[in-house]
């Protein structure tokens, strides 16, 4: 990120930039950043914006042989093109001797770094990975935006924030924005504020299902089932989330009693590391083969369900009804 910056503020840039990662808000700002500072506002005679797995890269390298109109650069972004992962041998091979005058931006979510657009980018251009970003680095930034609005916010509630937000940050962006809206007039956010206007994220709702599940509080868990039934989520989404939860916990539980350390256990189970002990205290209600079990029955249910065996509301209600009561 800070190459990125100090290439836009000397304005000497690299032909082919590469934003990649599970951090979305960060790769749109820095495409965004690049494309304005590469390009004129407005320019859509040399700025072109390609998007998704049908573009074609025969006419993308004809457009960068083409010389720009009036102006110094012809900029080409290219967003979750798939092309980092297959298909992208060709553009691969341009981008080593490509025309001075085209720029490349490419943001990904995924890639595969041994293809061979991947290795091309990192001999001609600059490649940044935005990860999910850790606890500590998450609270500066909410703070600052907070102190930039000239108001405070106490610990209980920064936290509260983020456990209903979760750590996606264009998610936290907009429960920002609906909580400076809501606290307009105050230059204190409470936890009331918090519960009253900001949304809890589905994935947080499904952990605490499972922890109540966990705790054999059957009621509990099937009221925030059917909450999240009220709030239109399809109940085979909400079987989903279940199973990935406990796929999660399965995951989470064996990497601990084998002995990794907390960032090898996030990387490998896809969370953020500051949550690995939120994890690993629900799985300890768990024996594995009851964690082996519900992962079993959960793919179970989805065949039912599928099949026309049962009902999708049911499926997963009766899935419930069974973990809370053992």
């Amino acid at each position: 990120m800070q190459r990125i910056n100090e290439d836009i503020k000397n304005n000497t840039f690299s032909q082919v930039y590469l934003l990649f990662g599970e951090e979305a808000y960060l790769r749109k700002q820095y495409k965004d950043k690049l494309k304005n500072a590469l390009s004129a506002d407005g320019d859509t005679m040399n700025c072109h914006y390609y998007e998704g797995k049908d573009v074609s890269v025969g006419e993308i390298i004809d457009l960068a042989e083409t010389m720009p109109f009036l102006a110094e650069r012809r900029v080409i972004v290219l967003e979750n093109t798939g092309l980092f992962k297959s298909g992208g041998e060709a553009l691969a091979e341009y981008i080593l001797n490509p025309s001075p005058t085209v720029f490349f931006v490419f943001a990904e979510a995924e890639i595969d770094k041994r293809s061979k657009l991947y290795k091309a980018v990192q001999s001609k251009g600059v490649s940044v990975e935005f990860a999910m970003q850790d606890e500590n680095t998450l609270k500066r930034w909410i703070l600052g935006m907070i102190k930039r609005e000239n108001k405070n916010i106490s610990e209980n509630a920064l936290n509260l924030f983020l456990n209903k937000t979760g750590t996606d940050m264009e998610n936290i962006h907009k429960e920002l924005e609906k909580l400076f809206c809501y606290c307009l007039e105050k230059d204190f956010i409470t936890e009331e504020d918090i519960e009253e206007i900001c949304t809890q994220k589905v994935s947080n709702q499904i952990f605490d299902m499972v922890n109540a599940i966990a705790d054999r509080q059957q009621k509990k868990a099937l009221s925030l089932y059917y909450d999240l039934l009220a709030l239109r989520e399809a109940p085979m989404r909400i079987l989903f989330l279940i199973g990935r939860q406990f796929n999660i916990l399965l995951m989470v539980k064996e990497m601990k009693k084998k002995g990794y350390d907390n960032k090898t256990i996030a990387s490998k189970a896809g969370i953020p590391p500051f949550t690995v002990g939120k994890y690993a205290a629900q799985a300890s209600k768990f024996k594995t083969k009851d964690l082996k079990q519900a992962l079993n029955e959960c793919v179970e249910a989805d065949e039912a369900v599928k099949t026309g065996r049962m009902n999708d509301k049911m499926s997963v209600e009766l899935l419930i009804v069974k973990y809370s009561a053992m």
